[in-house]
C-alpha cells in the first residue's frame, strides 16, 4: 500500500491537474483483478502482486490511465452504443485504451509494457474511442480495466452499496468541472496539455450542443403538450347525444399546436445571422408538422414592428433597429386572434424579460455565445451561426 500511494503521490505531482480527481479515488486490494481497474463508483482495484512487480513511475502512469477512464466518462459514452459493441466489452476497452494512451505517451508517462495504442492497429492518434471501435479486431486477451471503462460489471468488483465510500453522478460530474477548470488555470499560466486532454476540458466548460437538434426536441416536447390539451366543444355533437334525447352532449377535440416566432429586430441583431436563424427555425417547425397558418412571425425590437403568418424566411420583414424589449412581443403574439401554444424568441438575450411565465410555453433561441441567460422558467435553447 506505502508503495501504491506513493505511486499516487507522484503522479498528483507531476500533473497537479489531476490530483483532485486521483484522491478521489478509494483504494480495494484484490487479487482476482489482473493489474488495476476501476468501477463507475470511482472504486480503484488493484492487485498486490502487479504492484510489487511495477515500478513507482509506471504505477503513477497507471493511476492516470485509470482515472482518465472516469473523468472522460467512458462508462457512460459506453452505454450510448450499439447493443452489440456493448458485449463485447474488451474490444470497447482496448478503443478506450487508445484514446487515452495517446495521450499518456505524448505526455512522457512510462506506461508498463503491453499497453494498447491507436499504433498497434495502424490508427491515427488523436481520436475518440467511437472513432477506433469499428477498425479493432476483436481481442478476447484485452486488459480489463473495468466497469468504469466499458460500463460492464466484473467478478471482483464490489456491489454499489457495498465496500469504501463511492461517488454518485452529481459528485463525479462536479469532480470532472474541478479537473477541467485547473486544466484551463495550467493552461494560463503557460503550461501544456496533451491534446485530447485540451478537447476534453474545452468539452466540459464549453459543451458543444447541435441547437438545431435542441431547439427540435424542445418545440417537438411543446407541440407535443400542446396538441394533448383536449377541451369539449359543442360544433360537432358528441356520438352519444343520439342515447339522450333531447341533450346535446359536446365532444372532445384536440387542438393542433400554433407556434409565434419573435424576432429581435433591434440594432445589436445583425440580419445574416437572423436569417440564417430563422431558416434553421421554420426548417425546425416543419421538421415537427407546425407550419403554414399555424405560424405567426413578429419582428419587434422595442415595439412590433410586422406581424405575419408566413410558410417561408422570405415572406419575413426584419423591420427595426431600435432598442430591445421582447416582452412586447411576447405580448402582442398572445393578443392575436388564434393565441399561440408555444412562443419563439429568437434573441440575443440582451432583453427584459416578463416577471412571471405566460400561459403558454416560451422557448428563447439565444443567438451568440455572450447571451445572457433568461429567467429559469424560460426553456433556453443557445443557437450557433457560422
Amino acid at each position: 500500500m506505502t508503495k501504491l500511494l506513493a505511486a499516487r503521490y507522484r503522479a498528483a505531482a507531476e500533473r497537479p491537474y489531476l490530483a483532485s480527481a486521483l484522491y478521489a479515488l478509494s483504494v480495494v486490494p484484490s487479487t482476482e483483478v489482473p493489474t488495476m481497474g476501476v468501477d463507475r463508483h470511482w472504486r480503484c482495484y488493484v492487485s498486490p502482486a502487479f504492484v510489487e512487480a511495477t515500478p513507482v513511475a509506471q504505477l503513477a502512469a497507471v493511476w492516470m490511465h485509470e482515472v482518465a477512464h472516469l473523468l472522460r466518462d467512458h462508462h457512460g459514452r459506453a452505454g450510448l452504443l450499439p447493443a452489440a459493441d456493448q458485449r463485447d466489452h474488451l474490444r470497447l476497452n482496448v478503443a478506450q485504451d487508445c484514446e487515452i494512451n495517446d495521450d499518456l505517451i505524448a505526455d512522457g508517462q512510462p506506461l508498463p509494457p503491453g499497453r494498447m495504442e491507436p499504433g498497434l492497429f495502424g490508427l491515427p492518434t488523436g481520436q475518440l474511442f467511437e472513432t477506433y471501435l469499428p477498425s479493432l479486431p476483436s481481442t478476447p486477451h484485452a486488459a480489463d480495466c473495468g466497469s468504469g471503462a466499458h460500463g460492464r460489471p466484473t467478478p471482483w468488483e464490489l456491489p454499489g452499496d457495498r465496500g469504501p465510500s463511492s461517488l454518485g453522478p452529481v459528485e463525479a460530474e462536479a469532480l470532472r468541472r474541478l479537473t477541467a477548470e485547473a486544466m484551463r488555470a495550467h493552461r494560463r499560466g503557460r503550461g501544456t496539455l496533451p491534446a485530447g486532454w485540451e478537447r476534453w476540458a474545452d468539452e466540459i466548460l464549453e459543451p458543444t450542443v447541435d441547437w438545431r437538434q435542441a431547439l427540435a426536441g424542445a418545440v417537438r416536447e411543446a407541440a407535443a403538450w400542446a396538441a394533448g390539451a383536449m377541451d369539449y366543444t359543442y360544433r360537432r355533437p358528441s356520438r352519444r347525444s343520439g342515447a339522450l334525447r333531447g341533450v346535446v352532449l359536446p365532444s372532445l377535440r384536440r387542438p393542433l399546436p400554433r407556434v409565434a416566432v419573435v424576432i429581435d429586430t433591434s440594432g445589436s441583431m445583425g440580419d445574416d445571422e437572423l436569417g440564417a436563424a430563422l431558416g434553421e427555425v421554420t426548417g425546425v417547425l416543419r421538421e415537427v408538422g407546425v407550419r403554414g397558418n399555424r405560424v405567426a412571425v413578429l419582428a419587434c425590437d422595442a415595439d412590433v414592428r410586422s406581424v405575419a403568418r408566413v410558410t417561408s424566411t422570405e415572406q419575413v420583414a426584419l423591420a427595426g433597429g431600435g432598442g430591445t424589449d421582447m416582452r412586447v412581443g411576447i405580448a402582442a403574439a398572445l393578443a392575436e386572434r388564434d393565441r399561440p401554444n408555444i412562443v419563439v424568441v429568437l434573441t440575443d438575450g440582451f432583453t427584459p424579460w416578463p416577471d412571471e411565465a405566460p400561459s403558454c410555453r416560451l422557448i428563447a433561441a439565444l443567438i451568440g455565445a455572450g447571451a445572457p441567460q433568461p429567467p429559469r422558467w424560460v426553456e433556453t435553447v443557445r443557437v450557433v451561426t457560422s
